[in-house]
């Protein structure tokens, strides 16, 4: 789990990397999941939580806030 105060020391760039990873992450787990089905599945939940997270602190940046 993200905090939020270091999501606001992130850049923008370390941001974006992030979410991309987080999706990629969620992408490998819904495929388990079917597959084989998996030991965590709240993970998926968390995961998806933490991307919300950075995107809020992304579009807040944007809209001066």
């Amino acid at each position: 789990m993200l905090k939020i105060d270091d999501l606001k020391a992130m850049d923008d760039k370390t941001i974006v990397a992030k979410v991309s990873a987080l999706k990629t992450d969620i992408f490998r787990k819904k495929i388990q999941k079917g597959v084989s089905g998996m030991e965590k599945p709240h993970t998926v939940k968390d995961a998806k939580r933490d991307i919300a997270r950075l995107l809020t602190v992304l579009n807040s940046r944007k809209t001066g806030k």
